[in-house]
């Protein structure tokens, strides 16, 4: 995540998502920004949605006029912003930067599990998503992304997780969405499995056995009240635990 991608129609998407499973501070969730210092790009850059309310703040509309505000001014487009709005209720935050040397790495991990220790939920939100094979631990390539291992070790320690995950250009999408599955079964081979998928982007959604069931349930409420023109939801079960 980086402060300029506050507001923009993937940010929308993607608060709205975590009000549903919020629940209003029913599930507590805790979210890792994983932020990365601002590149001057071009991402983020898509903020025509806010000039046109007619046709997306309803979906909702409260979300909406924050990000409005946010967005609205240079000094506002900061994640400090959101944080401070309460737009996602009863939120933890680990908002440190994320470093690139692998013993502070690994440091900002343990402090995000400790700050996490009363979530329900943790969403990560790198930069790119789940690392791809290629990118190794220590690279600079490897602040775009969450490292298996990483969600893992949260997830080990009875959380749910939620990750953002962009949607690579050179792999048709539903290949890369069955490929990305079967990582994460392999990792998490217990957990009930969601996707929430937009235009740009899939979340992908493990639900962990001894989470609550209202996290559950809230999670089947956001795939039928979420417009599937905004974000659509997918149960997708649960993967059968190793035999033996």
């Amino acid at each position: 995540m980086k402060h300029q991608y506050v507001g923009d129609i993937n940010d929308y998407r993607k608060y709205a998502l975590l009000r549903a499973l919020s629940v209003g501070g029913a599930n507590r969730i805790g979210v890792c920004w994983m932020l990365t210092p601002d590149d001057g790009g071009t991402d983020g850059g898509k903020l025509s949605y806010l000039k046109q309310p007619d046709r997306f703040r309803h979906f909702d509309p409260e979300l909406f006029d924050t990000l409005a505000h946010a967005a609205g001014e240079p000094d506002r487009r900061r994640l400090q912003s959101i944080e401070d709005s309460g737009a996602i209720a009863g939120a933890l935050y680990h908002n440190e930067t994320l470093p690139q040397a692998v013993d502070d790495r690994a440091t900002y991990i343990a402090e995000g599990r400790a700050k996490f220790a009363d979530a329900d939920l943790v969403f990560f939100d790198p930069d790119n998503g789940i690392q791809a094979p290629a990118v190794k631990m220590g690279h600079k390539a490897a602040l775009k992304y969450v490292f298996l291992d990483e969600v893992a070790a949260f997830y080990g320690d009875g959380k749910s997780v939620l990750i953002y995950q962009h949607f690579p250009m050179m792999k048709p999408k539903q290949q890369f969405v069955a490929d990305t599955l079967a990582r994460l079964r392999a990792t998490m081979p217990d957990a009930a499995i969601f996707t929430f998928t937009t235009s740009f982007v899939v979340f992908f959604l493990l639900v962990h056995p001894e989470s609550p069931a209202r996290l559950a349930i809230s999670a089947m409420e956001a795939c039928g009240q979420l417009d599937p023109s905004f974000v659509r939801g997918e149960y997708l079960g649960r993967a059968s635990l190793p035999a033996g």
